[in-house]
C-alpha cells in the first residue's frame, strides 16, 4: 500500500507495466532514464499489498524489477526451483523446527552414544 508521496510519484512519473497474480502493481518511469552502472535505464518499482515486504515479489517479476529481464517470466517458463512466495514464519507457531530442536518437542532427544563428553582427564599429557 503506497503512501501519499509514492502515490504522487507513481501518478506523475510512472506507467503501469503489469500486475502479478496476487494483485501487486509494477511500474516503470516515463521520464528520462536514470544513469546507473554506465547504462541508462528506466526506474522500476512495485506497489506492495498492505503488510508485505520485498520478499513477496514473485520470481517471475523479480528479474524484471532488477533489470535482468526485459519482461516478466511467463508462468509456463518458470523453472522448478522458482517456487511461489511463502511468508517467513520465523518467530511464529508455524516456524520450521528440525528434528532434535528444543522448539519442536520441548525436550532434548535421547543420547545415541556417538558423543563422548570432554573431561580434563581425557586430554593427553604432553
Amino acid at each position: 500500500m503506497a503512501n501519499f508521496g509514492t502515490w504522487l510519484h507513481t501518478r506523475r512519473k510512472g506507467r503501469l507495466f503489469g500486475k502479478d497474480a496476487d494483485g501487486r502493481c509494477y511500474y516503470e518511469s516515463t521520464g528520462p532514464a536514470r544513469k546507473g552502472g554506465g547504462t541508462e535505464r528506466p526506474e522500476r518499482w512495485v506497489i506492495y499489498l498492505k503488510g508485505e515486504d520485498a520478499s513477496a515479489v514473485p520470481p517471475e517479476w523479480w528479474g524484471w524489477l532488477h533489470h535482468t529481464l526485459d519482461a516478466p517470466i511467463a508462468e509456463a517458463e518458470r523453472k522448478p526451483w522458482q517456487l511461489p512466495h511463502q511468508a517467513n514464519m520465523t518467530g511464529t507457531a508455524q516456524a520450521y523446527h528440525p528434528q532434535g530442536s528444543l522448539y519442536a518437542t520441548g525436550q532434548h532427544p535421547p543420547a545415541t552414544g556417538d558423543y563422548e563428553a570432554w573431561t580434563p582427564e581425557s586430554v593427553p599429557k604432553a
